[in-house]
Formats: C-alpha cells, structure tokens, sequence
C-alpha cells in the first residue's frame, strides 16, 4: 500500500522538513508513504475560483489515477487516533493507494473537497501548513504503531 500526502506549497522551513523526513523513514517497506508538494497559485489579484482551478489541477496531475482521496478539511470527520488506525488498517486491507491532500492558503476547491472519498480533520485550531505536513506523518506513523502492536502509541 502507498499513502500519499499531496500538499499546495514547495517551501517549507527546516525544522519542519527534518521532522517529516524523521518519521517518513520510520515506515515500513509495506507501507510507502510519498510526499508530492505542488506549487501555490500566485495570489496577486486573481480571484478565489481561478486560484481554486490551478491548484485543483496541479493536486489531481500529482495523484495516481485510482487512487483513495482523503482530504484534511477544517469541517471534516474528527478522528481519535485510534479510529484513524482502523481507517489505515481498512485502507489496508482493501489494498488502497490513498492519497491525503493538504489545501494551500485559500484551503481546496469546494468541488474536490466534496468529490473526495472522504474529509478528515487533525484538529479544531488553525495550523500552519507546514506543521500539518509534520502532524499528519506522526499521526500516520502512530495509527500504523498501533496496528502493528509497536509501542509507540502510549493510550
């Protein structure tokens, strides 16, 4: 199985980058997770659709055809970590790509994000886009901790 974890924005700071790259290589072989940054549609004085559009493309160009989506969404489905272990553990069995998809500045298209097989939510606060790229890979490696009986996840 492959989790990929689509997200709007090239940059991110070091520290951040040090820590996902720590727990992407925690994964094991079964598990192949990927990170596919795409680029953030310039803001100038575009309008919020024509932003939308060009994101959009470049997320669904980055995601293998056939492939689960699962977006985070401010309004998506509140997960215990545990839940999330049975939705990876689902995602699993049913031998599932899925790709987790991190919205730019404005967030995603409305259209996509309602199209998405599911929308899931890390938390009620606002994040910084590069702090979700870094809680999302923890979140994903202690739901496979879990499943795997590693002692990891402490409850």
């Amino acid at each position: 199985m492959k989790l990929t974890i689509v997200a709007v924005g090239l940059h991110v700071p070091d520290w951040a980058q040090t820590a996902y790259d720590d727990y992407a290589k925690r994964f094991p072989p079964e598990l192949k997770v990927e990170l596919k940054a795409v680029k953030t549609e310039p803001r100038g004085s575009k309008t919020l659709e024509t932003l939308y559009a060009a994101e959009r493309k470049r997320i669904e160009a980055a995601i293998p055809r056939g492939t689960r989506i699962v977006v985070l969404d401010e309004r998506g489905t509140n997960l215990t970590t545990k839940a999330l272990a049975q939705r990876l553990k689902g995602w699993q069995l049913e031998s599932d790509d899925v790709a987790l998809v991190i919205g730019g500045p404005d967030g995603l298209d409305p259209e996509f994000k309602a199209a998405a097989h599911e929308r899931i939510r890390l938390s009620d606060l606002t994040l910084p886009h590069a702090m979700v790229r870094v809680l999302l890979i923890e979140q994903l490696y202690r739901a496979w901790s879990v499943n795997a009986g590693h002692p990891y996840h402490r409850e």
